[in-house]
């Protein structure tokens, strides 16, 4: 009887800590979206004044018009010859082609800013430093080229172009759902004795959130080294401003990465996606996984919410643990040796070997588009089958060309997309990019109790990869994000497993549904796709 009662006097705690959150949603509700509308109004009001300050010089304005259109047309060169993805560029040059006076200036008031330039050195540098501490341990990387020269090969690229190395030596534990890797990261998060490293798109208060904050502050008050980031603009609807000095006021050393201010800039395309948690240098957490309610199936408001994420335990982490380190030097200007952060635990050194493992990061500031070279290097060399789940599926020329050539070549490709979407115009090029697909033999899904936020990619049931990348051009080429590459680890065989499990959840798509449509949703598809890039 006595356990009992304790176990509903929880849940009744529960049920008045849900009807507070319930009281208080609204109020919360309406100070974000208040502002949000404040930093559009902004934004709106600048062009206005640049499209004001043209229209206004009256008598001028032909000597203007034509300025502008000869300013247009140098911008056009400058952006074809520029090393960026043809498509990104054509999304920019046919605005301005179609908008002579004004696309051109609008193109050098947000492409032209100094703090961009600034930004740039700023990342490049703190990247330049943290690969000194990246070093390869030759004999693992050897032993992979034995065992599979296209494991080999995958892992040398990754290696050598994005400077991150190969580890075994590494316990890995994959979660098919957010809310399987909602209580282990608590349990985990709880045993920190050093320090607590934790990098995030989104941070939204509600049971997920709190229950972190709640061991953090413990954790701060026994000593424990918290560090907290997150994108400003991811949070900028789910956290209130100014959020990072309510953490420093716990105890917790908190920055907001790239601060969104309404001014137009291309800088603020550059988000902080990937989430990271890192404890004591020998337990990392990456994958899909917000620190969101939704992520866990707590809150659904697009039905149930699949994602994923991955446990890491050994030699691996120490990537995870550069790869913040890295970004919080640069947010944070505080030059820290690395080296102290390696685990001095010795029992938490020395892990069964689970394959090979290998985390990386991409930068959308360095001419290395690795996240899409790491899928289009796994599609490439399959054999048997890919596999892919991706809440997004707006691709470019290269990475269609690859999924239906091997599709041709016989190899079972298969994705996976949401069923319920979260964001409709996103979800309407994303069906768009399904209609090649389909025609030359891949085959699309719908997941139909909801919506899907994972990425994975797994080739051949021996290599597959989970982290933040999804197939859209603003994780391949836009966001800062990471990853970790496996081969022959026995989360590659949950990963078979769960991927065998979410089909029977899924409706798979027809090439004829697809097609089906109206001439002005033909139209509005042809405009979104021109415009992908940028949205």
């Amino acid at each position: 009887m006595r356990g009992s009662r304790k176990v509903d006097g929880k849940l009744e705690g529960r049920e008045r800590e849900l009807s507070q959150q319930k009281k208080n949603k609204k109020d919360k509700d309406r100070l974000f979206l208040s502002k949000v509308i404040i930093v559009g109004l902004l934004l709106v009001l600048q062009i206005g004044i640049i499209v004001y300050g043209m229209i206004s010089l009256g008598k001028y304005f032909a000597y203007v018009q034509a300025l502008c259109t000869i300013l247009s047309l140098v911008v056009v060169i400058y952006i074809i010859n520029k090393p960026d993805n043809p498509a990104y560029k054509l999304a920019w040059v046919v605005p301005i082609l179609l908008f002579p006076i004004f696309g051109g200036v609008f193109y050098v008031a947000i492409a032209g800013n100094h703090a961009s330039n600034h930004f740039v050195r700023k990342i490049e540098k703190s990247i330049t430093d943290a690969c000194r501490f990246l070093k390869q341990d030759e004999e693992v990387a050897e032993h992979l080229d034995s065992v599979s020269e296209i494991a080999g090969m995958q892992s040398k690229y990754i290696r050598d172009w994005g400077k991150y190395p190969v580890f075994q030596n590494t316990e890995v534990t994959y979660y098919p759902f957010g809310e399987d890797n909602f209580e282990p990261l608590l349990e985990e998060l709880k045993k920190a004795k050093r320090y607590i490293f934790m990098e995030y798109f989104i941070i939204r208060e509600g049971l997920f959130w709190n229950s972190v904050l709640e061991i953090l502050e413990q954790k701060v008050k026994e000593g424990v080294d918290v560090r907290v980031m997150f994108d400003d603009m991811g949070c900028v609807a789910t956290i209130p401003s100014g959020y990072e000095n309510r953490l420093r006021e716990k105890g917790i050393r908190c920055y907001s990465f790239n601060r969104f201010i309404p001014i137009l800039t291309l800088r603020l395309n550059n988000r902080d996606h990937r989430k990271i948690t890192v404890i004591d240098g020998h337990t990392g957490f990456t994958g899909g996984i917000n620190l969101s309610d939704e992520y866990i199936n707590e809150t659904s408001p697009y039905g149930r919410w699949k994602d994923t994420g991955i446990m890491l335990k050994g030699d691996a982490v120490w990537s995870l643990t550069v790869m913040f380190l890295q970004m919080w030097r640069c947010v944070s200007g505080d030059v820290e040796d690395f080296e102290t952060f390696r685990p001095v635990d010795g029992e938490e050194m020395h892990r069964t070997s689970d394959g090979y493992v290998q985390p990386y990061s991409d930068s959308p500031l360095d001419q290395e588009i690795l996240g899409e070279n790491i899928y289009l290097n796994m599609i490439n060399r399959a054999k048997k089958r890919i596999y892919i789940i991706t809440p997004y599926l707006i691709l470019d020329n290269e990475m269609v060309t690859a999924l239906t050539l091997a599709a041709k070549s016989g190899v079972d490709v298969r994705i996976i997309i949401p069923g319920i979407p979260d964001k409709k115009i996103v979800y309407v090029l994303s069906q768009s990019n399904c209609v090649p697909l389909l025609k030359d033999g891949v085959r699309v899904y719908r997941y139909m109790p909801g919506f899907t936020h994972a990425k994975v990619v797994l080739v051949d049931d021996q290599i597959a990869t989970v982290g933040t990348v999804n197939f859209d051009y603003r994780s391949l080429f836009l966001h800062f994000e990471c990853g970790v590459w496996m081969y022959r680890s026995n989360a590659v065989q949950e990963i078979r497993k769960d991927f065998e499990e979410t089909f029977t959840d899924c409706e798979e798509m027809q090439y004829e549904e697809c097609i089906k449509i109206s001439g002005f949703r033909k139209m509005v598809r042809a405009v979104l796709n021109m415009l992908g890039p940028l949205l």
